[in-house]
């Protein structure tokens, strides 16, 4: 049978999710612990890869088992896990079922202290030193809609066989001194959101005009584009899924 995982990380302490050689990892943390209860070997296949020190408050993996589960196994395995991985629910799909490739869309959340604040300095990009002018920002995020070739954004040297990405949502709110940028896709690039981030955070501090990411887009290279924002104000928040 293929069971489906709903679960959420702090990714402070790993290198994203997808298992890595020498290198820490919350799919190697999670199927260590679905292996030692289960007592069987579990492969687990995620949504996505998140990048280093990036979070998930929401996120699925699947993985087949021949064992009849039930929701013990996710307090077991709340047990089994360290403080920094949840396990919200297991349930069963069909097996042909595939966390990554059934996935109908995904969305990230960015978060942004515009004041220097320590309760969040782990949690959020300190940008306190420099204003930022939220209307030009949301101004260029307009933009992004018009395209659908986002390779400016994308880490350069990857296996992607595509870069062509369709944007659902771009929109920035501010909320006191918490500024956050929500974005949804039907599917991301490699550090694509990040990327994003930091050209559009240029935007709102003047460096660039809001027509400017035009010309960052049409160039499709890495380059053009901002340097990338800081790992740790990035959540996955959501992905969607037809279970029907």
């Amino acid at each position: 049978m293929r069971y489906f995982i709903e679960f959420s990380y702090n990714g402070k302490n790993y290198f994203g999710y997808q298992i890595q050689p020498n290198a820490i990892s919350v799919q190697e943390e999670l199927e260590k612990a679905l292996s030692t209860i289960l007592r069987e070997e579990i492969k687990t296949t995620g949504a996505g890869r998140t990048d280093t020190g990036v979070h998930a408050k929401k996120i699925f993996a699947h993985f087949d088992t021949e064992k009849v589960l039930d929701q013990e196994l996710v307090r077991r395995l709340n047990s089994f896990l360290p403080a920094d991985i949840s396990i919200k629910r297991i349930f069963p799909v069909k097996d042909d079922f595939h966390a990554r490739f059934d996935a109908t869309y995904r969305t990230y959340e960015y978060y942004i202290s515009l004041e220097k604040n320590p309760f969040t300095e782990e949690s959020a990009w300190q940008h306190w030193r420099k204003s930022l002018d939220v209307e030009k920002m949301n101004e260029a995020c307009k933009i992004l809609f018009e395209y659908e070739d986002f390779t400016s954004f994308a880490k350069l040297h990857t296996d992607n066989k595509t870069n062509f990405c369709k944007m659902y949502k771009a929109e920035w709110e501010q909320n006191g001194s918490e500024l956050k940028f929500t974005v949804s896709a039907n599917r991301f690039l490699r550090n694509m959101v990040r990327a994003i981030v930091g050209t559009i955070v240029e935007v709102g501090s003047g460096k660039l005009k809001p027509e400017d990411v035009r010309k960052v887009i049409e160039d499709k290279h890495r380059n053009s584009a901002g340097t990338s924002a800081p790992a740790h104000g990035l959540y996955l928040v959501d992905v969607g899924y037809d279970f029907e």
